[in-house]
This record gives C-alpha cells, sequence and structure tokens, in this order.
C-alpha cells in the first residue's frame, strides 16, 4: 500500500470534498482517501500495483474537478481564493445595490422609476449567470453525483425568480417581477463564502515559522578541521560544535563541554536546562552560554523539530470537512420542492387552469422555497458571534470552530505560560538571621552578573525593591549547581543542595516548599547556610476562576506539561485541577489529547510551539495571544487578553450561538413549510385565495428579516 498527496481544484463547499472522497474510496484498489477542503488537499491510500496516482486524478476529474501531484502553497491557494471571491463580492455588490434601490427600496416610498422592470432585468443579469455561475457549476457536479447540495438550492432558487421575472416582463407585467431577489440572493452567498475563505487556518504559515527554528548552517568537525556546512548536509554521527549563542542544528548527544539550553521553543518550560557529558540536546534550542561539541543521532526529518512539523501537518489532515447542516437539508429538500413544483404545475394543468395559472403556482411554489434564510441562518449568526468574541478580546478563526466549541466535553490546559505566568519570580525569601530585605540584598548582589533566569528573577525583585546592590569579585558559575563569588571580604555559595554537599556544607531544603514545586537555592556564608531563596513560576491570576467556571459548564479540566509529578500536581492543586498528565514530552501531547477523544470533544488551550501538534489535533485549539506565532496560527480560537477566564467565555459564546442558529434554521424553515402548500393552491377551492408570486416573495424576505434580527440580538447577550 502507498499513500500519496494530491492537491485539488475546483472545490468550493464542504459537501465537494465529500463527493470526491466517496468517489475515490468506491476505486478498486483504494484503501482509504480523506479529502481536506481547508487545504484543498486528498490524502490517498492505495494498492500500487492496481493503481497509478494518474488513476486517482482521473476519477476526481470524471467527478468535474481538478488534480494534481504537484502540491501548491496552501498560503498561495488561499490568498488567490480571497481574491477570487472579492472580486465576485464587489462586482455583484454594484449590481445588486441599485437593484435594491429600485427594486425595493423606491418601491416601499411610492417612487416609481421609468421602464423600471427593464432597468432590473439588466442589473440582475451579469449577477445572475456571471458571478453565480459556480452555483450552476457545482449544481452540475451534485446532479452527476446523485446528489443536491446548497448550490442547488441557490440555483434552482435564484433561477425561479429570474426566469418567471423574465416571462412577466415580457409576456405579463401585472404580474410582477423579482430580479432583485435572485440578485440580492447571491450577493449574500457570495459574501458568506469570502467570509469563510478568510476565516480558513493559515497552515502554511504555522509550518512555515516552525521550519524557521531550524538554522541554516552547522559547525561539525571532520578529521579534527572546524568547518561551516549547511544543515542538511549534516551526517548521522557527525561530531557538532555549538557556541554561545547559537542553535543546535540536529539532535544529538553531548560528548564535550557544559551548559545551559534554552528549550522553550520546543518544550514550552520556561527554565533554561544544564547539560553535560552524556545529555541529549533537541535541534532549534539555544545554546546559552558555554561551548560544547555533540554527536549527531538524529537528522533532517527524523528530528524533534521535523517530527513537531509532521504532527502538526498529520493532526491537520485528519481533520474531517465539516458538513454544514443546510447542505445536508438541501439534499432532501430541493428534490422535494421542484417535485412539489412540478406536481402543482401537472395538477392544476389537469383541472383545466392553463399554463399562466399552473406557471404561477409552481413558480410561487420554488419561490417561498428559495432559500435566502437558510442560507442566511448559518453565517449571519456567526458573523454577529464571531464579532462579539472579537470585542471580549476572543479571536474566533472562523465558523467552524465556533459550532465545534459548544460540544467540548474535556479542556486540557499547558501549564507554562497558560496557567503559569512562564518566567520564574522569587516567592520565598528565609533568612538564618537578620531581614528578608538583607537577604535579598546579598543574593541579587551575587547574582547580577548572571544570565540565568533564576538569577533574573532574584535581581528584579531586588530592583522592584530598589535595593542598592554591592559589586561581586571572583564570581564562578558552576553549571548545574549554582555559584561562588566574593562580597567585600566575605565568600559566598548560592545553589542547589549538590553544590552544598560538594563544599561540605550541610543543608536542608524545607520539604513543604519542595512539595509547592518550587525552586529552592541556598545562600552559605564560609560554611554557614545564611539563608535559603525559593523561585516558581507563579500562577496567573485568573487559572483557579477559570478552572472553576469551566467545571460549572460541566467541563472536565485537564493540566499537561514536561514537569514532574510532583510539581504539576502541586500547581493543579493550587487551581483546582484534579487531573494531571505529568512528565509529557513534546511528541505525546497530542497523544493524549487523541485518548480523551474517544470520549468526547476535546479542547487544547496552550501558547508553546510543543503545544501546536495538540492544538491542531483537538476538536479546539485555544491559544494564548501571548505564546508563539505557531500556537496562535494554530488554534482555532485566540485569546488576545491572554485571560484564562476567556476559555469558558468562548465556550458560553459558542452554545449561546449554536442556539441562535438553531432557532434561525426553524424560522428560515418555517415560511417554506406553511408557506409552500398555501403557495401550490391548496386553500384556493375552498377560499379562493392564491398565494401569488409576490406575497411569497415576501414571505421569503420576511424569513431573512426574521433570522438577521435573530442573530443581531446576539449582541445583546452577556457572557
Amino acid at each position: 500500500m502507498k499513500t500519496t498527496q494530491l492537491q485539488i481544484t475546483g472545490m468550493h463547499c464542504a459537501s465537494c470534498s465529500l463527493i470526491i472522497e466517496r468517489g475515490l474510496k468506491k476505486k478498486e484498489g483504494v484503501a482509504n482517501a480523506t479529502v481536506n477542503y481547508a487545504m484543498a488537499k486528498a490524502s490517498v491510500t492505495y494498492d500500487e500495483k492496481k493503481l497509478k496516482p494518474e488513476d486517482l486524478i482521473q476519477v476526481i476529474k470524471e467527478k468535474g474537478y481538478g488534480a494534481s501531484m504537484r502540491l501548491q502553497n496552501p498560503q498561495q491557494q488561499l490568498e488567490q481564493e480571497i481574491k477570487g471571491y472579492k472580486t465576485k463580492f464587489l462586482i455583484s455588490l454594484l449590481f445588486a445595490i441599485p437593484a435594491f434601490i429600485i427594486g425595493m427600496l423606491l418601491m416601499w416610498i411610492g417612487i416609481e422609476v421609468p421602464y423600471k422592470d427593464y432597468i432590473l432585468w439588466v442589473l440582475a443579469t451579469p449577477v445572475q449567470f456571471g458571478v453565480g455561475f459556480s452555483f450552476y457549476k457545482g449544481t452540475w457536479h451534485a446532479l452527476r453525483n446523485k446528489t443536491a447540495n446548497m448550490d442547488t438550492l441557490i440555483a434552482v432558487g435564484t433561477s425561479a425568480a429570474y426566469f418567471f421575472s423574465v416571462y412577466a416582463v415580457l409576456f405579463n407585467p401585472e404580474i410582477g417581477q423579482y430580479f432583485e431577489i435572485s440578485a440580492l440572493l447571491i450577493t449574500f452567498v457570495i459574501m458568506g463564502k469570502l467570509l469563510e475563505a478568510i476565516a480558513k487556518g493559515r497552515t502554511s504559515d504555522a509550518i512555515k515559522k516552525l521550519m524557521t527554528l531550524s538554522p541554516k548552517i552547522a559547525t561539525v568537525l571532520r578529521k579534527d578541521v572546524e568547518m561551516k556546512i549547511p544543515v542538511d548536509q549534516v551526517l548521522l554521527q557527525d561530531v557538532v560544535m555549538v557556541k554561545p549563542g547559537e542553535k543546535v542544528p540536529v539532535d544529538g548527544a553531548i560528548l564535550n563541554g557544559v551548559s545551559s539550553l534554552d528549550e522553550s521553543m520546543i518544550t514550552g518550560e520556561s527554565m533554561p536546562v544544564d547539560k553535560k557529558k552524556g545529555d541529549a540536546v533537541i535541534g532549534g534550542t539555544i545554546n546559552k552560554y558555554g561551548t560544547f561539541t555533540f554527536r549527531a543521532t538524529k537528522i533532517g526529518a527524523n528530528t524533534t523539530l521535523a517530527q513537531i512539523i509532521k504532527l502538526m501537518e498529520e493532526a491537520q489532515s485528519k481533520k474531517a470537512p465539516i458538513q454544514r447542516f443546510a447542505d445536508t437539508i438541501s439534499a432532501y429538500f430541493v428534490p422535494i420542492v421542484m417535485l412539489l413544483a412540478l406536481v402543482t404545475f401537472t395538477i392544476w394543468m389537469m383541472l383545466g387552469k392553463g399554463v399562466a395559472f399552473s406557471l404561477i403556482t409552481a413558480v410561487a411554489v420554488l419561490v417561498i422555497a428559495c432559500p435566502c434564510a437558510l442560507g442566511l441562518a448559518t453565517p449571519t449568526a456567526i458573523m454577529v458571534g464571531t464579532g462579539k468574541g472579537a470585542k471580549h478580546g476572543i479571536l474566533i478563526k472562523g465558523g467552524d470552530a465556533l459550532e465545534t466549541a459548544h460540544k467540548i466535553k474535556y479542556v486540557i490546559f499547558d501549564k507554562t505560560g497558560t496557567i503559569t505566568h512562564g518566567k520564574p519570580e522569587v516567592t520565598d525569601l528565609l533568612p538564618q538571621q537578620g531581614s528578608p530585605k538583607d537577604l535579598l540584598k546579598i543574593l541579587a548582589s551575587l547574582e547580577q552578573g548572571s544570565e540565568h533566569p533564576l538569577a533574573e528573577a532574584i535581581v528584579k525583585k531586588a530592583k522592584e525593591e530598589k535595593i542598592a546592590l554591592m559589586k561581586p569579585t571572583l564570581f564562578k558559575a558552576i553549571p548545574g549547581h549554582g555559584i561562588t563569588a566574593q562580597l567585600g571580604k566575605k565568600k559566598y555559595a548560592l545553589g542547589n543542595i549538590k553544590l552544598m554537599a560538594s563544599l561540605g556544607i550541610r543543608a536542608q531544603v524545607p520539604r513543604e516548599l519542595e512539595e509547592q514545586g518550587k525552586t529552592v537555592m541556598i545562600l552559605a556564608e564560609g560554611r554557614k547556610v545564611v539563608g535559603m531563596v525559593a523561585v516558581a513560576d507563579t500562577i496567573k491570576p485568573t487559572s483557579r476562576a477559570a478552572v472553576q467556571q469551566l467545571q460549572s459548564l460541566g467541563v472536565q479540566v485537564y493540566m499537561i506539561t514536561g514537569d514532574n509529578e510532583r510539581t504539576a500536581k502541586a500547581i493543579a492543586t493550587q487551581v483546582g485541577i484534579r487531573n494531571v498528565f505529568a512528565s509529557v514530552l513534546p511528541d505525546q501531547k497530542a497523544g493524549y489529547v487523541k485518548k480523551l477523544q474517544s470520549k468526547g470533544k476535546v479542547a487544547m488551550v496552550g501558547d508553546g510551539i510543543n503545544d501546536a501538534p495538540a492544538l491542531a489535533l483537538a476538536d479546539i485549539g485555544i491559544a494564548m495571544g501571548s505564546g508563539t506565532d505557531v500556537a496562535m496560527e494554530t488554534g482555532n480560537i485566540v485569546l488576545m487578553k491572554n485571560n484564562l477566564l476567556d476559555v469558558p467565555k468562548a465556550i458560553k459564546l459558542s452554545r449561546i450561538t449554536m442556539r441562535k442558529i438553531k432557532l434561525n434554521m426553524f424560522w428560515a424553515l418555517f415560511y417554506n413549510v406553511l408557506g409552500i402548500p398555501v403557495a401550490a393552491g391548496v386553500l384556493y377551492p375552498l377560499t379562493g385565495w392564491l398565494l401569488s408570486p409576490v406575497i411569497a416573495g415576501a414571505a421569503m424576505a420576511m424569513s431573512s428579516v426574521s433570522v438577521v434580527g435573530n442573530s443581531l440580538l446576539l449582541r445583546y447577550r452577556k457572557l
């Protein structure tokens, strides 16, 4: 079996992807096929003994679409799509606005325009057959595949209004025309398509940013000669040298030297990791201090960074295109309405009412069934919902995210930078003698020459307290242990329990601080402990309240982190989270998301590059606004205020919006279901009353007004 990727052209709605997918799966030799509408790609697993890629392309072409093995840049494709819809929308608007003014607005205020019907005919025609051509094309493809979709509804409804209007203008002006209705409907639908295209996920940008993390040049030692080569030329077992400030080019294990590496862009954890001989290093991470050499153990597609990119691509390709509720209705609704119109025409002809009477009733059935409101039901609610979210600093990237968020059963929070600030802060000062301020002065004076984040936290604290610092001498950093230095004539050592043991100093760290997951440093003067300082990544003030609100919404909350279990549970307890995934490696996060997805819909909240695959795989990826660009672009929802309270707000907004969409669907179909029998003339034999196409058009317009008005009420709902 072989899996190949194909670029698809010509898809313009979610149901297109389903048509192609079904066609591919029916082909003998195809084991599986997944079509991603957002990325315009198909992933097909097939028996290469029975089929060639050309055979798969032919299947897609037979369905009415284009296909190629040459994959395009998704970003360029998205820009072309947006440009196309923008052009169509502006052209449509150019004709639809005057049509609305002449055909509706001036008529309502009693102003009659000479040759009005002919002017409207001229205005409606370019919209109907120029801008609206894609709907006819989509209808043709759907009919060829024995189905119906939203394109079918639009094409049938607007064509009924347009061609009846042509008949009315030419042969029976008294019955009225509906040119402006067809023009406005197409304009509204194109506007929705444009908004949908703008909202599509920017997958290519996210992956491109990930790729820029990897350095382009590596310094290798071959036959003891130092040489700079492109990263893609590094071989397995090559000896690579990394100097301070440089990025690690590939994965490997340290041979010589010690250093501290900033792995936050990969692991999401803010604390630099001390490295010594034998320790593993990850490509893309930044060397903070010393020079070291390492042996390359993973290169190219096997590096951790490359695997994260691959996981992201796979997670996004597995996302099934959403089949809109309106498309589902149209599959049954359109054939039924067309059949009812035909039956209506036939019955009245058989009853001897003539062609004109029969045609008017048949067209009234089609006009009142025109899907204006059905087409507006979802986009208008989503437009208002996303607008309301933006006002609260919640950026929702498309209607799909808003539709899915209300089903969320589980929320997984990343720890560092999400639940916590992501930067270490001084939490406890424990002097053996003197005041905490005196202790802080000594600590900050000793650490002011260090660039270690723990040292920076101590110096920052001293600056906040406006403490004047002393200048240290004989400063020495001991990687993985701490520092030694002298202030005046006094010799100090500051570091962990290992440093104290190596200096023969007896010390013991308070157990309660360790249980709280804090990093404790011991200060000794000579051989005597004079104080301790605890530093920790502190919890954001909104974290606990956000967890409580989610739990009150019936959502189960989890925390995921690369920290050890003790530290993880200490943080989780403080914010009220009972479910913890600890010691999780970057490439394992998506696996935990997938595991929970077997129980229900999952939202992942994170900010680091290591969160990107999990954000992509989750049903809803929620990225912090202060996080990396990759996490933000991978997420479906971005919290611009970096406030975790916006997570429950986003879910509430989704629930409110979905209720509005369902109510809109009711109003959209209410007039149709109620009006179709009346339009067909069921009341005519008893009352002599017949629903003319004019009244049918008014009822259709009323349903649209009801839908838009109902959506606008969203603005006044509190989150």
